[in-house]
């Protein structure tokens, strides 16, 4: 049909004496519209010549009750002017009446006229019945694995096979702990619905944010697209794999001890794994001021179960230049998967062997004293 339409082009510019280098062409020539449809068809002035062109534009062989109307730029338009070796873009849009009958084709010309030029484009419509809403929905990937309290981001397309534009309103299910989210596929603003045309398609992100405490399972999600009394949905699963989670606290919760310059005293630690896998081969160590020497009993713990915790002994000796007062102490606990560290605040106090040597010195000089006196109050 398109060669058609050049050819009867060329013959008319022919016959009127004008190099044929001026076109109306478009993509589809012929379509299908439904009843009480409005349908848009992208067309193209294409010249080829080397001075501008205007033509006055028309559609003949319109059904009763249709309606035709020429847009260019958006906004309707009953001429065009192609400059020189150059396209100008416009649209047909027709409106087609609810009572038409279907199904029945229909032969529409496009007329192009100016300077004892003409052009004309044949179109032919075939009318058919109202084709049902209907929705696509498609995953790209179903299942993503990861560790709990991450974010997993499915991509999926949703697809309007129905013939006219829809809102589509956007959902999801899944556990009762996990956040779910939509956006476009590459946007993070968060969207609830969003338009799709009639006969195209749209790429989303559906977003599952998974909480810390999860246990390792597999959880189900549906996705859901809606839209005039029809939907779609895809069964999607999140696989949280178990991941060991360390931590150091104090024996009661006390994160804070004592010790004396120049003893080793010994700090009960509770070493646990709050995670939903276990833990294995966990180095133990930890750090101080200069001068400091801080080692745990045992160094090492050769594996901790999930919910399970373990009494380990840190063994704090202040340096002999300490002076009284607080000090923080860094404790770390490495394993494979996880690591804890944890800071403790010890209070060094001075040694007891000074307190008995002052105690001494004092006894002493009370004893010289009260001798002093009773031998020199005599005389």
């Amino acid at each position: 049909m398109l060669a058609a339409a050049l050819c009867m082009s060329t013959a008319l510019l022919a016959a009127s004496g004008v190099a044929a280098q001026t076109y109306l062409l478009t993509d589809y020539p012929e379509f299908t519209a439904q009843v009480g449809d409005t349908k848009t068809l992208p067309l193209t002035l294409h010249n080829d010549a080397k001075q501008p062109v205007r033509l006055s534009l028309d559609v003949q062989g319109l059904p009763v009750g249709w309606k035709a109307s020429l847009l260019g730029g958006g906004q309707p338009v009953r001429a065009a002017l192609a400059p020189p070796e150059t396209s100008v873009p416009l649209q047909l849009r027709l409106e087609i009446p609810a009572d038409a009958s279907a199904p029945q084709e229909h032969a529409l010309t496009l007329m192009g006229r100016g300077d004892g030029e003409s052009i004309v484009l044949p179109l032919r419509v075939m009318l058919a019945e109202n084709v049902p809403p209907s929705l696509g929905l498609e995953t790209r990937l179903p299942a993503l694995r990861g560790a709990p309290g991450a974010s997993f981001d499915f991509q999926f397309t949703a697809r309007n096979d129905s013939g006219k534009d829809m809102l589509i309103q956007l959902d999801g299910q899944g556990p009762e702990s996990f956040e779910l989210t939509f956006s476009e596929s590459y946007g993070s603003q968060q969207i609830t619905s969003v338009p799709i045309k009639a006969g195209e398609s749209k790429d989303l992100k559906l977003s599952v944010r998974t909480p810390q405490q999860a246990k390792a399972d597999t959880y189900p999600v549906r996705l859901r697209v809606a839209g005039d009394n029809v939907q779609a949905t895809a069964d999607v699963q999140v696989e949280l794999v178990g991941q060991p989670r360390l931590r150091l606290v104090g024996r009661d919760g006390r994160m804070s001890g004592e010790a004396q310059v120049g003893r080793t005293e010994s700090l009960p630690i509770l070493l646990r794994n709050e995670g939903s896998a276990p833990a294995a081969n966990i180095q133990l160590s930890g750090s101080g001021p200069s001068g400091w020497d801080v080692s745990f009993e045992p160094k090492e713990v050769a594996a901790l179960a999930p919910g399970e915790e373990v009494q380990v002994q840190a063994r704090i000796q202040p340096s002999e230049r300490s002076l009284v007062g607080d000090y923080m102490v860094t404790l770390l606990a490495t394993g494979q998967g996880d690591s804890a560290s944890g800071d403790f605040r010890i209070t060094v106090k001075s040694s007891n062997l000074w307190g008995i040597w002052g105690v001494v010195v004092i006894a002493i000089a009370v004893l010289i004293l009260v001798g002093a006196v009773a031998r020199f109050g005599r005389r």
